[in-house]
């Protein structure tokens, strides 16, 4: 088991942190505010090959890992939050096509999602099943031979109203899981309407939406899959999301855990340096260690995910769970070590910790991460 990168993870690697300085960390803050959505610096993002990283290079991706796509997000995350969960969307829904479209509906669309001249949204999620997806009741009806017909909503879409491809879970069959299947909506179909923009504590550069369907007419062409393997589809997804955004909650509590690491050491009190102070050298130790062993536990997963192995959607649960709670605590702790500055905008602690909170309830809420884990330990089904 060798725990050191390869000099190609050093590289891209470094292109992202420098990508994230440039590009990303002068910016966050005024995107935050203003509630803009960086559609110029995530094409320029693509541009490097980071709205394709896990899609094969064979259909013009970067044709990198999981434990890869790990190491960018958490560099762009350190920056911002915000901006780097919206591409771990992009690259889930990217990976989605590549993996089960046919060739027709890849060659469409897919070459304009990994360059994100179209941005993309994942739509699951409902006003009345959120953590029971299997529940979802957007139905979809055939229209002849050629043709869905939605009708249904969906809630809490990331990009909602500025992306431009929905993939979409819809009920065709029966109740269940085995009922639902995976369509693409493109904007600007008739019966396509998006609810006002959600006002949130955090992730404020990019939009949240409700998304409405309304005898929504959607080709057969669009699908994904069969029918009836949208929930499979989606699920094969959301494991890689998970330690997706996972990684996103590693870059933000780095960056808060350096912040305060360089605030205790400028900041005197009682005649002394903070730093000197061993009640805080040890909260700086703890905040430390519980980020090692968050990232310790991400790689892992990714690694898993990356080889098949059996006990991936176990692993990527248990990085989810333990890395969004514990990156969370280092956020509030950092932001505590500055005292009442902490508080402040312009010290930017803030807009770290309202953006890692939601990374605790999407994705599957940490609750759910918890059964699916006892699931597994006890062999149910």
């Amino acid at each position: 088991m060798d725990f050191d990168l390869t000099e190609e993870q050093v590289a891209f690697q470094e292109t992202a942190r420098d990508f994230a300085r440039e590009r990303l960390a002068p910016n966050a803050s005024r995107w935050d505010a203003e509630r803009q959505f960086p559609a110029e610096a995530l094409r320029e993002a693509a541009a490097l090959g980071f709205a394709g990283i896990y899609v094969e290079e064979a259909l013009g991706g970067t044709g990198l890992g999981r434990l890869d796509a790990a190491l960018i997000f958490e560099e762009l995350a350190a920056a911002d939050p915000s901006t780097a969960a919206f591409l771990t969307i992009h690259n889930m829904v990217a990976w989605m096509i590549a993996r089960f479209a046919d060739a027709a509906l890849r060659a469409r669309f897919l070459p304009k999602v990994l360059s994100a001249e179209l941005f993309v949204a994942y739509c699951l999620t409902e006003p009345g099943s959120g953590s029971d997806a299997a529940a979802l009741k957007t139905r979809a009806e055939r229209d002849g031979n050629a043709a869905y017909r939605l009708n249904g909503s969906k809630a809490f879409i990331s990009g909602g109203g500025v992306a431009d491809l929905y993939a979409t879970m819809v009920r065709t069959g029966e109740a269940g899981a085995r009922g639902i299947t995976c369509v693409l909506v493109e904007k600007g179909a008739a019966g396509l309407t998006f609810g006002r923009p959600e006002h949130k504590l955090g992730w404020n550069s990019q939009p949240t939406t409700m998304v409405n369907f309304q005898d929504c007419l959607v080709p057969v062409g669009n699908r994904l899959g069969a029918e009836g393997e949208g929930f499979r589809i989606a699920m094969a997804g959301l494991d890689g999301g998970r330690i997706n955004i996972a990684a996103c909650s590693l870059g933000g509590a780095r960056a808060c855990l350096e912040a305060a690491t360089a605030y205790v050491r400028q900041r005197r009190a009682f005649g002394r340096a903070l730093a000197e102070f061993q009640a805080l050298q040890f909260r700086l130790a703890d905040m430390a260690t519980e980020l090692e062993a968050a990232r310790l536990m991400v790689h892992r997963a990714a690694a898993a995910l990356d080889k098949g192995a059996p006990d991936a959607t176990l692993r990527s649960a248990m990085a989810k769970r333990y890395a969004t709670d514990a990156c969370f605590r280092i956020c509030d702790e950092a932001l505590q070590l500055h005292g009442g500055y902490g508080y402040m905008k312009e010290y930017q602690l803030e807009r770290y910790l309202r953006d890692l909170r939601v990374h605790r309830i999407l994705e599957g809420t940490n609750e759910i991460m918890r059964v699916i884990i006892a699931r597994a330990l006890l062999g149910a089904a």
